[in-house]
């Protein structure tokens, strides 16, 4: 949220898909994770799209690209941890769920409060209207189903394939930023590296399935 006050929604979309080799880098330090060559092959491709597509970006702003790297890196190190003391604690989802949430929730508190948000959250004028707090209830739902199903396919499969199966939801947040919040004009080099790296994608998931 951060970030996206410098950066537009298709560009932090393309920066935010470097995540995987953070994620591929942390796997292998925390684990020991030993990628085959078409799995990294798929992740190149993908990474390189990456970079085609924002080669010709003009809205570059230090700040918030900086914040998006530190995003990615602690995306990586969040998915292999989850993913690490998933298969060693034996907990299901809703215990990991509820113990990063016990974990985390006084460090958002103590960030809340030096921001001034909660401040901001008790001042708001319309905190306690029905309508507001109908949008806030399906907010939160959604958001736990989202946290369950990271949980549940980062435990079951890897931190590496939950952040592949992020990048495949790229379609429809690039065209919904493209047609409704706008910031990007049409480059058709853009549009050649989004379509490589959804094809790294698809590649990561073929030989995924056909274990390799």
């Amino acid at each position: 949220m951060e970030s996206v006050r410098g950066v537009n929604v298709p560009m932090y979309t393309t920066l935010r898909r470097t995540t995987v080799v953070f994620t591929m880098i942390v796997e292998s330090i925390l684990a020991g994770q030993k990628y085959s060559r078409p799995i990294i092959g798929s992740v190149v491709i993908i990474v390189f799209g990456a970079f085609v597509a924002g080669a010709r970006d003009l809205s570059f702003d230090f700040y918030s690209y900086a914040i998006v790297f530190l995003s990615n890196i602690t995306t990586a190190i969040y998915l292999a941890t989850i993913a690490r003391i998933g298969k060693s604690s034996g907990l299901n989802s809703f215990g990991l769920m509820w113990c990063n949430g016990i974990v985390c929730g006084p460090f958002l508190l103590v960030w809340s409060l030096i921001r001034g948000d909660l401040a901001l959250t008790v001042d708001f004028p319309y905190l306690f209207s029905p309508g507001f707090l109908v949008v806030m209830l399906m907010s939160c739902i959604l958001a736990f189903f989202l946290n369950y199903s990271i949980f549940l396919n980062t435990t079951l499969n890897s931190a590496v394939t939950q952040t592949i199966c992020g990048n495949l939801k790229d379609l429809f947040t690039i065209s919904l930023g493209w047609f409704i919040f706008g910031g990007l004009p049409f480059d058709l080099l853009n549009v050649l590296g989004q379509l490589l790296g959804f094809v790294g994608s698809g590649l990561y998931a073929y030989y995924k399935l056909m274990g390799k």
